[in-house]
């Protein structure tokens, strides 16, 4: 049984990707992650092939347990694998509770980690690995400066794992996007609404998808981005010393003016 895996699925990148591999390679089934089941179970009509709504909450170790016993029990042969499970939160550093830091850690960087060393033992070669990052991988972010920095993880991560699998014939890309129009904003605001309040562009999840699923099936790339200002911006944040990239960043929010 030749399956694709998506963590995060319920909504935004997670969904999107649910909605659009299918169109670029058959599958037997679509796995599907998240907590929400409604959500996941609204995919069914949507999708071109059987879909498996797997309730797992990444957060809790015992998911990790269930993922294995489903994987064992199974025996799939996993083609994709697409970590989109994540979550963000904007403030100060003092603003945001140790609790969500912590757990932005876990789900960002654990939970990824987790979810592809459990599933590379199904996948052969050919296979595919996505990880989601994001374009605050590139520099460090004040304000959002956990969120960030969960992100180069994956970054580095995704990169080296992608040459560590290359005899495999396995390939990783990491997609790092710019601003994407999704549920992710509703949560990271709730600290503070007034930490980020400047979006240079907001990008559709379809189309930032879009690009990452071409990426994925027509290019050798291990790092996909999407929009012609994010592929500009990556390119400046690697020239210029990152205390000016960080004066820019502040500027841009308004916080030029705190010590």
């Amino acid at each position: 049984m030749k399956i694709a895996v998506i963590t995060g699925a319920s909504s935004g990148m997670g969904r999107e990707f649910a909605l659009q591999l299918p169109q670029a390679e058959a599958f037997d089934e679509l796995w599907v992650i998240a907590r929400r089941a409604e959500a996941l179970e609204a995919l069914k009509p949507l999708v071109p092939c059987p879909v498996r709504v797997v309730c797992l909450d990444l957060l809790n170790p015992a998911s990790f347990r269930q993922y294995e016993a489903l994987l064992a029990r199974e025996k799939p042969e996993v083609s994709v694998l697409v970590n989109c499970a994540g979550f963000g939160r904007f403030g100060r550093y003092d603003e945001i509770p140790l609790e969500d830091c912590m757990n932005m850690i876990d789900l960002n960087c654990k939970a990824l980690v987790a979810m592809t060393q459990l599933t590379l033992p199904y996948m052969g070669r050919g296979s595919k690995i996505v990880e989601l990052d994001s374009l605050s991988a590139f520099q460090p972010v004040p304000y959002i400066n956990v969120y960030g920095s969960t992100k180069a993880f994956v970054l580095s991560y995704s990169r080296a794992l992608n040459r560590e699998l290359k005899p495999r014939g396995i390939r990783v890309m990491a997609v790092s996007p710019g601003w994407v129009k999704t549920e992710f904003f509703g949560h990271a605001t709730v600290t503070n609404p007034k930490a980020v309040t400047y979006y240079n562009v907001l990008y559709e999840a379809r189309d930032v998808v879009k690009t990452a699923v071409h990426h994925l099936y027509h290019t050798k790339k291990d790092l996909s981005i999407h929009g012609a200002p994010v592929r500009w911006q990556v390119r400046g944040v690697k020239l210029l010393p990152h205390r000016l990239v960080m004066e820019i960043w502040m500027k841009q929010q308004k916080h030029d003016k705190e010590d």
